[in-house]
């Protein structure tokens, strides 16, 4: 039982230190991010404009659905660094604070 209490805590007190050092990361991390989204963003507007453009000329119908295709690709895009990037520095402030204890 008591070892099953130390391990409790010991998770416990990893999750608190992983989201700690988490948040700090956020803050730091979150303009550079802001200004990618934004970016990333404005470029599926751009290609969704111009691919709807492209739709009134039958000639460039074609290239309309291509942008079309392109911006829906990016909208994949965003989700998925936000994630990669979530896990990953998860992983990496837990075995942060598993070298801290060793």
């Amino acid at each position: 039982m008591e070892e099953r209490s130390r391990h409790y805590q010991h998770d416990s007190s990893r999750k608190n230190y992983v989201d700690q050092r988490m948040k700090q990361h956020k803050r730091f991390y979150k303009n550079i991010y802001d200004i990618l989204y934004t970016i990333n963003d404005f470029t599926i507007a751009v290609w969704f404009l111009i691919g709807s453009i492209f739709f009134y000329f039958e000639s460039l119908k074609t290239w309309g659905v291509t942008l079309f295709v392109i911006a829906s690709v990016q909208f994949l895009i965003k989700p998925s660094i936000r994630l990669v990037h979530e896990f990953s520095a998860r992983k990496h402030y837990g075995k942060e604070y598993d070298r801290t204890q060793l």
